[in-house]
Formats: structure tokens, sequence, C-alpha cells
């Protein structure tokens, strides 16, 4: 079968490998369509921390079951694919929580992806996806990441929140914490993402990052800031930043994640009382908040999905999108 590796920082390959087979306890998934996530191109730059290479790439995925399937999954059913593999039975996994499992494996970054023409996978990372289309089933797993980092957030109706990277993860926060009733501002260093927020997902209020954005904030909300900003950006310095623009009482969710080390203002902290939560990956109940919201027709999919090319041109794209002043917000690769 046809894979897209990785073989090193800056080298894409398609190769050919054997096409694998189910075994007890695992099903086989014809894939059908693959999410370009930020994790692949910092993994193509050469500056994702957990990588060992070559790495078969690959984690926003759906597919057709294959094979026997599973009584639960009759071969032809369409699915949306869970890449979290946690292990079940330490301290997170007990608590209902595999998303931060203590020795969690995602595909295409701790082992081999699904960019590829197969793959087999347990079943109970397999969710079927009903009515929901193929191509939108591998935007599932990104809003979900958005998704849980709302609920974790805990914020609803009356409430402010800014969301600071309009990136998909950012778009995700951005779009499940409208559906909770939030208020939501948008920030981005980049003028063309504000503006495709604004004309394409429908998010007005928006603030451009850098000097100043500070002192906007505070005019937009009379002084009061917001009760829950999520940090979306990945970047050591706006993550910082972020901690400046929690209200009093407030919660600050970090969804990006960096190799590096933050620094805050302890003070600051304990005057705003304010809460700081990590959000990792996600879980079962966030893939059917987005699945549902997704068929309910709440999230704009045919937006953020701006490019499409079959899974085969990837070598050549990747570069040439990174190069672009205008790089894509979501591609889809078809096999």
């Amino acid at each position: 079968m046809k894979t897209i590796v990785c073989v090193e920082p800056r080298r894409l390959a398609v190769e050919e490998r054997p096409m694998p087979s189910a075994s007890e306890g695992l099903v086989a998934v014809d894939i059908r369509f693959v999410g370009v996530c930020g994790t692949d191109i910092h993994i193509f730059e050469g500056t994702h921390p957990f990588m060992e290479y070559p790495r078969l790439l690959g984690h926003e995925l759906s597919g057709v079951v294959a094979g026997e399937g599973s009584a639960r999954l009759p071969p032809g059913t369409h699915v949306v694919i869970n890449p979290y593999l946690a292990c079940g039975h330490c301290i997170a996994c007990r608590k209902g929580r595999p998303n931060c499992c203590m020795t969690l494996k995602v595909l295409g970054v701790h082992t081999d992806g699904g960019m590829c023409d197969r793959i087999v996978m347990p079943e109970a990372n397999l969710y079927p996806a009903g009515n929901l289309g193929l191509r939108d089933a591998a935007m599932v797993e990104f809003l979900a990441i958005g998704a849980h980092a709302v609920r974790r957030s805990e914020t609803g109706p009356g409430e402010r929140a800014l969301v600071v990277g309009m990136g998909p993860i950012g778009i995700g926060a951005a779009l499940f914490a409208r559906q909770a009733g939030a208020a939501v501002t948008v920030m981005d260093v980049s003028e063309k993402r504000l503006d495709f927020a604004r004309d394409r997902l429908g998010f007005g209020d928006r603030i451009k990052a850098g000097p100043g954005a500070r002192d906007i904030a505070g005019k937009e909300t009379g002084g009061e800031l917001y009760d829950v900003v999520f940090d979306a950006t990945g970047n050591p310095r706006a993550m910082e930043a972020s901690f400046g623009f929690v209200a009093h009482t407030g919660t600050l969710v970090m969804v990006g994640v960096i190799d590096a080390d933050i620094t805050f203002s302890d003070p600051e902290l304990h005057r705003r009382e304010m809460r700081v939560l990590a959000s990792r990956n996600a879980t079962k109940v966030d893939f059917d908040t987005v699945m549902a919201a997704m068929i309910a027709g709440d999230v704009p999919t045919g937006a953020i999905n701006t490019h499409t090319i079959a899974m085969t041109d990837l070598p050549e794209a990747m570069p040439a999108w990174l190069a672009s002043s205008d790089p894509p917000v979501k591609a889809i690769l078809t096999v």
C-alpha cells in the first residue's frame, strides 16, 4: 500500500509498505480522507519535541471498515478514527481521561499514523460516522480538541471568551465557545486569519495581536477583560502574554503546547485568583459533541477545508504551502 513518510526533517516520501491485516481486537479500516495538522507541519520542519524519524504521518482520519469488521462495526461502516492509543489502566485512564494517559501514543507522532491506504485500530477507537460525510469525518479530531478545551473551561452564557491564535485548533475553540453561549472575541497576528474568522466563520469581534492589543481588549470590555482565555498559539511569548487578558476570577486554558518553559507574574495570578488549565487532546464525549454539531449544520466545514489534494501529492505540496503567504487553514488529503 502507499504511505506518506517523513523520512527526516524537510523530506517527505511516498513509500510502499505491506497492507496490514486485522488481528483479534483490531479492525481494519480503508482510509478515505486525512487532515493535515499543525503537528504534521512541526514534524516536517523538525521542531516536534517527541519525534523519531522516519515516521508515517497522519492522525486526522476517516475511513470505511474493511475485511471482516466486527459485530459492532460490519464491513462498509463509515468511521471517525480516534488516534489516541491509551493504556487503559493508569491513573488518568482509571479516571476516565485517556486523552492524557501516562503512556499515551498518538498515531503519526509516537507511532505510525494513517496517511496510508489501510490501518488497523482497536475497535474502541472507531466511532460510526452515521450521516456525517467522510470528508467532514476527517475534521472531527482537531475540532474535538477545541471542544474539549471549552468543556474544560466551563464557559457559558453571559461570559466573555477570547481565543488567541486562529489556526484550526483555535477555530475549534472559538466555534464551541460560541456554541456554549459565550461572547467570543478572536485574536491573531495575521490580518488574513482575522478576516477569514470574520468573513467565513462570523466572528466579528477581533483584535490584532501585538503592541496595544491589551489596551484594546481593556477598552472593549470596560476594563474587565475576559472570563476565559483560550491560548491556541503554541508560541511561548504569546502564551505568556495571554495571562494579561484574563479577568479577575477568570480562567486561562492552554490548548497549544510548546517545548519550552513559560513564565508569569505570581502576584497577578493570585490577585485575580486565576485558574490556569492545560487541555490535551480530546475524549469520546468531545468527538460526539463535534459530530452532533456537524450533523446539525453548526460547523462551517466547507469554509474551514480550504485546500484538498491527493495524498500522494503531499510531498510536493507541503513545502509550497509553508512558503506561501496564504497557507491552508485546513488541508484535506484524499486517499
